[in-house]
């Protein structure tokens, strides 16, 4: 049950997706770098490509896209920039965490990027002068993660009133969204215990049992690419052990996660094909703004707190912009 379906970009909306549109034609070229931690056959790389075809770039004719999977290996990363740059790619897509950016910089000081900043600010790092100006070769989209760390502990407290302590599972791309989410639970009243996904496969069973038995009754997960990869293992485990669960991403949602709050990384990406698409036809990235995301989706699965026998208030239903039943 769908209540809300628009997200706003810095003042630009899009509109849902699916949707009808007409597909445009264009003779543009287009040789795109992709480089992920994800397969391409993950939800916001089918949106993203998608749109392209919406915007006129016929595959094999007038796009070729260069795709690397890491298979979650962050060692591979630089590896991989630097081979789609070898294959003589137009633009670069870097999509994820800092190592993404990072890694396509010091392939190329001069084809343009279009970045997705899901775990880091390129304006505090300086990869970028500014938002509004971004200058050099970057551009792209900023999704803010930080700022949204103590809106996600207050619906948290909303669900589930009594709940004193709370567990948060983090990893190397997640840092400063767990050292945001320690400071805002302070404010909040919320105990917090952090544990630290390092050793990969993530073994989260292990990784719960690090916390006190009064805080495993809910875990509030940071999002990156390993996580996202994982994310049908997580829900499983979480849903056999009794957890209550608050994602970022809907998509943890979807197959089973309790709840989410953040943006909308499909309509993120799907924009940021826009975005490629004006880089691909002339425009400088310097001239083109950094986009934030200004709609935040509350995403709810009625099923799963079912499941764990919770009766979540009905005040925050009728707010959630979805409920999965």
């Amino acid at each position: 049950m769908r209540r809300r379906e628009f997200i706003g970009v810095l003042g630009i909306g899009l509109a849902p997706w699916p949707r009808v549109v007409i597909a445009q034609t264009t003779s543009k070229v287009l040789r795109l770098g992709m480089v992920s931690q994800n397969p391409r056959a993950v939800p916001f790389t089918v949106a993203f490509e998608r749109r392209l075809h919406e915007l006129g770039y016929s595959e094999g004719q007038t796009l070729f896209v260069e795709y690397i999977d890491t298979e979650g290996q962050v060692q591979r990363i630089a590896e991989g920039m630097r081979e789609v740059v070898r294959r003589g790619v137009d633009v670069l897509l870097a999509g994820g965490p800092e190592d993404s950016l990072k890694s396509a910089l010091a392939a190329t000081s001069k084809l343009p990027i279009v970045m997705i900043a899901i775990d880091y600010d390129p304006v505090a790092l300086g990869y970028v002068q500014s938002l509004a100006r971004p200058g050099g070769q970057v551009t792209g989209i900023h999704f803010q993660q930080t700022e949204l760390a103590s809106k996600r502990l207050q619906l948290i407290k909303e669900a589930l009133p009594d709940l004193k302590a709370v567990t948060v599972f983090w990893d190397r791309f997640s840092a400063d969204q767990w050292m945001a989410t320690e400071r805002a639970a302070a404010e909040l009243g919320l105990k917090l215990i952090g544990v630290h996904l390092d050793e990969q496969p993530f073994d989260y069973a292990r990784a719960i049992a690090q916390a006190p038995q009064d805080y495993r009754s809910c875990l509030l997960v940071m999002t990156s690419p390993t996580v996202f990869r994982d994310r049908q293992r997580l829900a499983e485990f979480a849903l056999s052990s009794r957890i209550a669960t608050m994602f970022v991403l809907r998509e943890h949602v979807e197959i089973g996660g309790l709840m989410s709050y953040g943006a909308n990384i499909v309509s993120i990406y799907r924009r940021a094909a826009e975005i490629v698409d004006q880089v691909a036809k002339g425009t400088n990235p310097a001239d083109i703004p950094i986009e934030q995301p200004t709609k935040f989706e509350l995403v709810i699965n009625v099923k799963t707190a079912k499941a764990l026998d919770l009766t979540l208030p009905a005040a925050l239903l009728a707010r959630a912009d979805e409920l999965i039943e």
